[in-house]
């Protein structure tokens, strides 16, 4: 197992060619110390875990890992359903001026679509997601003031995973001088 920045592991989640409406989420609460835990799963990318926490109001810092090669229907049963409550999506910024102005265009039609048609929040969403190219959105089980069970479950389903990050990410907190978070 490669512990990495976390942010190469959203990295790593961006390049997979794979659909990307077919990721899933779960997150929220560390169940030790500051920050939070989110699982990422898709079918054929993997599930990939990371721990973060907030330095301070502008910066986000922790660690993550490719926890499973594929999403198995054991690890499945852990995460959201398309029609789940919560989204969530992993973005990547316009390469250029000219991508960004065709994205803005395609957004602009989405909106004005929805605008004239009755239609559901998750289509929406949906289309959002389609016209800025987002390589990795979907429902999402999250709960920012708690653990969700599901949380719980994959926590100990990975449990070598759990205390790894964990300590890579106390030492993080460690050297940042953080310990309770910021006022």
């Amino acid at each position: 197992m490669r512990i990495r920045d976390w942010q190469d592991i959203l990295e790593d989640v961006t390049e997979r060619n794979v659909d990307p409406e077919n990721w899933r989420a779960v997150a929220g609460d560390r169940a030790g110390g500051v920050g939070e835990d989110m699982y990422l799963a898709h079918p054929r990318a993997g599930v990939f875990f990371l721990k973060t926490y907030a330095k301070n109001p502008f910066e986000v810092r922790g660690v993550g890992t490719r926890v499973a090669r594929s999403l198995d229907d054991e690890i499945g049963s852990f995460m959201p359903t398309g029609d789940s409550g919560g989204r969530f999506a992993v973005q990547s910024p316009p390469e250029d001026e000219a991508q960004a102005e065709t994205v803005s265009k395609r957004l602009e039609t989405v909106l004005e679509t929805h605008a004239d048609a009755p239609t559901r929040p998750q289509d929406l969403f949906d289309d959002i997601m389609d016209a800025v190219e987002s390589p990795a959105f979907g429902p999402m089980e999250y709960d920012q003031y708690d653990r969700p069970d599901e949380l719980e479950d994959l926590a100990e389903r990975f449990e070598e995973a759990e205390e790894l990050l964990s300590a890579e990410l106390e030492d993080l907190i460690e050297d940042d001088e953080v310990d309770r978070g910021f006022m």
